[in-house]
């Protein structure tokens, strides 16, 4: 019985093993093909630009040329080259000419919401934002569509602007945890946005992933109405201005 223990207990360390390296190996192979992905990209951007900045020779080409490398690059290869998409390409490498300045953290659809963005400093914050937070691509587009940049830097000097466009937002003080406006559009509440207490709160819950990420770091969900005890006496925190109300007294 020892041995059969002994075996089953090593057979389950081998089945881990194989499992972790199988997982491991799964996300090496995305992180792989993502930078190829980019770094293709790039160098198509790169190609691009360079034939329109040969000058007059390849002017008779003018805004025609993304829709003729869309209509032939689409018939040699297929799906991939539409005239946005090369359009992105081209502005990937007008905003990130450096190719060891890009970060393959991200994948080539968060690259194409950020060459959306006009602004160089609010551009650069996402970029950063997105490494530090690891967003999805839903996560920056919302965080794009609720202002996130405007609503931070809006409190801040121009050095504190451009710092932050540089590193992003990082924790450095209690009340950086802590943004000044929150955007909950997530939870879907009409006009005339009226809405009670518990109605507020039961949403919050039904959105807690998309709350928490609108809180910011350093928040968790530890229960609903969460019961604290102060002397024998059990207590919960009312939401609506942060009073402690008593729930019964003198617990065991």
């Amino acid at each position: 019985m020892k041995i059969e223990k002994s075996t089953r207990t090593q057979y389950k360390a081998l089945l881990e093993k194989i499992s972790r390296r199988y997982i491991q190996g799964q996300a090496q192979a995305i992180r792989s093909v993502n930078e190829s992905i980019v770094n293709t990209n790039w160098d198509i951007g790169k190609y691009i630009i360079e034939f329109e900045q040969e000058g007059k020779p390849r002017a008779k080409y003018g805004t025609s040329l993304l829709e003729n490398l869309s209509q032939d690059l689409t018939l040699r290869h297929g799906r991939g080259f539409s005239r946005s998409n090369l359009n992105y390409m081209r502005l990937f490498y007008l905003f990130y000419p450096i190719c060891e300045t890009l970060s393959h953290k991200l994948t080539w659809s968060h690259y194409c919401e950020l060459v959306k963005i006009d602004n160089e400093l609010e551009r650069s914050f996402y970029f950063q934002q997105n490494i530090l937070e690891n967003w999805s691509i839903r996560e920056l587009k919302r965080q794009k569509e609720t202002g996130l940049f405007l609503r931070l830097a809006a409190s801040k000097d121009k050095n504190k602007v451009l710092a932050l466009a540089k590193k992003g937002q990082i924790i450095e003080n209690p009340e950086d945890l802590v943004k000044d406006v929150y955007i909950f559009e997530f939870l879907k509440i009409h006009e005339p946005y009226i809405v009670s207490e518990n109605e507020l709160e039961t949403k919050l819950i039904d959105n807690l992933q998309k709350f928490l990420l609108e809180l910011g770091k350093g928040f968790t969900f530890v229960g609903r109405q969460y019961r604290i005890m102060i002397n024998n006496t059990a207590y919960r925190v009312e939401y609506s201005d942060s009073r402690i109300i008593p729930i019964y007294s003198n617990c065991c």
